[in-house]
């Protein structure tokens, strides 16, 4: 049990909240078509400031580099997955190889 509560701390589910902030924020600046859609523009910045917020308060309990680094692979994740499901992007074979090491190394980072 100890170890799920390591995973599932309040400060990681904030750096997960943060990071879904993050992926909102980018999917927004990807349809506010270079900010020609000034509300998708002004709702992504909002996020992105939130996103900066929750992480803020996560860095009183983790550790700058933990955090940062759960946040970074957390809105790569998400980013990337969204841009391919949501947007129709194109993402190479080897990007789902670069995904799965991304969460290998997020587990790592917790244990």
């Amino acid at each position: 049990m100890e170890f799920l509560s390591n995973i599932f701390s309040f400060s990681v589910i904030l750096v997960l909240g943060s990071a879904i902030l993050d992926i909102i924020a980018n999917i927004l600046l990807a349809k506010s078509n270079g900010f020609k859609n000034k509300i998708l523009g002004i709702i992504a910045l909002l996020c992105v400031a939130i996103a900066f917020w929750f992480l803020s308060i996560a860095v009183k309990e983790l550790d700058l580099s933990v955090a940062y680094a759960l946040w970074g692979c957390f809105g790569i994740l998400g980013t990337s997955l969204s841009g391919w499901i949501l947007l129709g992007q194109r993402m190479h074979k080897t990007a789902f190889l670069g995904i799965a090491l991304l969460m290998c190394g997020i587990v790592l980072l917790r244990i």
